[in-house]
């Protein structure tokens, strides 16, 4: 499997997809790609909106996107697509619409035989075995919790250390150390913003500058930069 699992889209202060153009660029190589977009975890604005801000940025490096809403039918276009790209919002969104348009399973299927996947926030998120660790407000129901399992461990994404003053709520490692408590075999992967997770068949790499907080039930918190191995969140 070829996957690149983006914390976030945008970083403060820059344009949508700036920081993480360059490696979207090189994992999909110098080709011309019109991969398939999944926008549905857009809520507060269109899907045409958001297959055109993904576009704007996807044509400077050689690259376009179609998203699934203008196909009649949509896991025919999942089977035929060159690359599959899935854009962050609200993960219980997202994974409802897949759910009623029979997608997990077409997108599951597809990018097990080698087609390349990206996604950022949410659409990182449902790669993993749930959506369970997902920062987002259940705001529709979805079927179920199960997504993707295209890897075997969780991912939060925009993984926080900070605790605002003032604020007397759990903090995000307090809330992951609530999960591991009752998901004891799971590894839950901290992805600060700025970073991702590369994986090209049994090779998981972190990218960018920033480290990744490691966690698993019954250990201290582990924290590993791109220098480190991360092929044994793999088994």
């Amino acid at each position: 499997m070829r996957l690149l699992l983006i914390s976030n889209s945008t970083n403060p202060g820059e344009d949508y997809l700036d920081y993480p153009k360059n490696y979207i660029h090189d994992f999909l190589g110098e080709k011309a790609k019109n991969a398939i977009f999944i926008p549905y975890a857009a809520v507060t604005f269109s899907y045409e909106a958001y297959e055109e801000k993904v576009n704007n940025r996807f044509a400077e490096i050689g690259h376009h996107v179609t998203s699934i809403h203008r196909f009649i039918n949509p896991v025919e276009a999942i089977e035929n697509a060159d690359a599959i790209v899935v854009g962050g919002g609200n993960t219980w969104q997202l994974v409802k619409m897949l759910q009623e348009k029979k997608l997990m399973k077409a997108i599951r299927k597809k990018v097990k035989k080698g087609t390349p996947y990206i996604g950022w926030s949410a659409g990182s998120n449902i790669a993993c075995p749930t959506l369970r660790t997902t920062n987002d407000m259940p705001i529709v129901q979805p079927e179920k919790f199960k997504t993707l399992k295209l890897v075997p461990f969780q991912i939060n994404p925009h993984y926080l250390d900070d605790n605002p003053a003032n604020h007397g709520g759990e903090t995000r490692e307090a809330r992951i150390q609530e999960f591991i408590e009752v998901n004891r075999e799971v590894y839950v992967v901290g992805l600060r913003e700025g970073t991702m997770l590369l994986l090209e068949g049994k090779e998981l790499v972190l990218m960018g500058n920033r480290r990744a907080r490691i966690f698993r039930y019954g250990q201290e918190p582990q924290e590993l930069s791109n220098e480190d191995d991360f092929n044994f969140l793999l088994r």
